[in-house]
């Protein structure tokens, strides 16, 4: 089979010839049909993972097909259609597990971090980490949301937004463009925040109520007039345009911070206080969460935007996507 593979930190994408990996006890083997290009994949890339070994194929957005089911009993059968979010696996020993908080495991695997990813042909999964794929949706479509996705799904729906609430999604990116759809389709009432007037129309057309410019005025005061945010998803990876997002919160008002930036978020006790205002980091979910944004997406018409590359390409795929000119979201079709 082909695979993608980086064989050292910072090197370029190498396309090698692999033996097919054969699946272990709990282990599938999937035939991969489409795995999505996300910015995290840069901690395999360059080495950025402590403990990360070499050569790794990356990949953590895989949606393809089980085409071997190894030893030990399982209800996953071969030609069932499955994708592999970032919760790649855990360990059910740590502390977190034994409380069933499983996306917290202190011991938590990651595809393309502490194993082979999706940007090869095959590739073998632990069982615990399988997502069930529903007919609805294309595996190139399917493939985004397993991370961008879920983590803009599950953010929202658990951000203790009501519908008819308004909610302000932050960036139109590749979170942003499925967080407003999400929004959208929630019931909420949705206000789109990007840096200049050119998104205007697409945030629009992606459910957006309306558009607020940051770059020709003060986001956080248009939202106070609106009556305050009672969710802002911050999507867009920059800590200062998060930083003065937050006097645009309502009363107990909830910043979702999902896009990362290693600067800090700047924020005074008293803008936290004087409205019971809280800040929630949150990242990707379970599987189970994973089967509820593909079927909420497949039944309600959201989508990614994306742009496909072939496996070759998977240099040329991840250039693109780094660069931030991608529309939305990059995904490799094997």
């Amino acid at each position: 089979m082909k695979a993608a593979q980086i064989p050292k930190p910072g090197a370029d994408f190498q396309i090698v010839e692999r033996d097919i990996p054969e699946p272990g006890t709990g282990e599938v083997r999937i035939k991969v049909q489409a795995c999505g290009v996300c910015h995290s994949d840069v901690f395999t890339k360059e080495g950025q993972w402590p403990g990360i070994q070499y050569p790794r194929v990356p990949g953590h957005e895989i949606a393809g097909v089980i085409d071997k089911v190894g030893a030990g009993d399982s209800e996953w059968k071969k030609g069932q259609r499955v994708g592999v979010g970032w919760h790649g696996g855990h360990d059910n020993t740590c502390l977190q597990c034994r409380r069933g908080d499983f996306r917290n495991c202190r011991n938590l695997k990651v595809p393309g971090i502490s194993y082979d990813g999706g940007y090869q042909q095959c590739m073998v999964a632990p069982v615990e980490a399988l997502v069930a794929m529903p007919d609805t949706l294309r595996d190139a479509e399917a493939a985004p949301l397993l991370c961008a996705g879920i983590t803009t799904f599950d953010a929202l729906r658990r951000s203790g937004a009501l519908p008819g609430d308004l909610v302000a999604v932050q960036g139109i990116g590749g979170l942003g463009h499925l967080g407003i759809q999400f929004a959208n389709k929630f019931g909420y009432k949705v206000a789109a925040i990007g840096r200049g007037s050119e998104n205007a129309a697409l945030a629009k057309k992606l459910g957006a109520t309306v558009y607020i410019d940051s770059k020709s005025g003060n986001a956080a005061e248009t939202l106070q007039e609106m009556g305050g945010a009672q969710t802002i998803l911050a999507t867009s990876p920059s800590s200062k345009a998060i930083s003065e997002l937050i006097d645009g919160l309502a009363p107990n008002g909830r910043l979702m911070v999902v896009g990362v930036d290693p600067a800090s978020i700047e924020v005074t006790p008293i803008q936290l206080i004087s409205k019971s205002r809280t800040i929630q980091g949150y990242a990707s979910g379970m599987p189970p969460d994973s089967e509820d944004t593909l079927r909420f997406a497949g039944l309600n018409g959201v989508r990614p935007m994306i742009e496909t590359f072939p496996l070759e390409r998977a240099g040329e795929a991840y250039a693109r996507m780094m660069s931030g000119h991608a529309q939305f979201r990059v995904v490799l079709t094997m």
